[in-house]
């Protein structure tokens, strides 16, 4: 389960990495603004629902972004260049 999931921390981390604001990345994955907004604004692993956090994942992943370590106790990204 917390394989799949992400953190708040990590969404920051890899727009930061990949020089995107959040109203790229709420593009890019296809969800409202007021989402990434909601998902970066609380700690830990945001509530969502409709396959959204999938989406933001699925964007950032597509960009070069590895997500490393436990969400919670050691949130990490790397990215890889293309």
């Amino acid at each position: 389960w917390l394989r799949s999931m992400i953190s708040s921390e990590q969404i920051k981390s890899a727009r930061a990495l990949l020089g995107i604001s959040s109203k790229e990345l709420a593009e890019l994955a296809g969800v409202g603004w007021a989402t990434i907004r909601r998902f970066e604004n609380l700690p830990g692993i945001p509530e969502h629902r409709s396959g959204n956090l999938d989406k933001v994942r699925e964007a950032l992943e597509a960009r070069g972004i590895e997500f490393l370590g436990d969400p919670i106790a050691s949130p990490g990204v790397r990215l890889h260049k293309k």
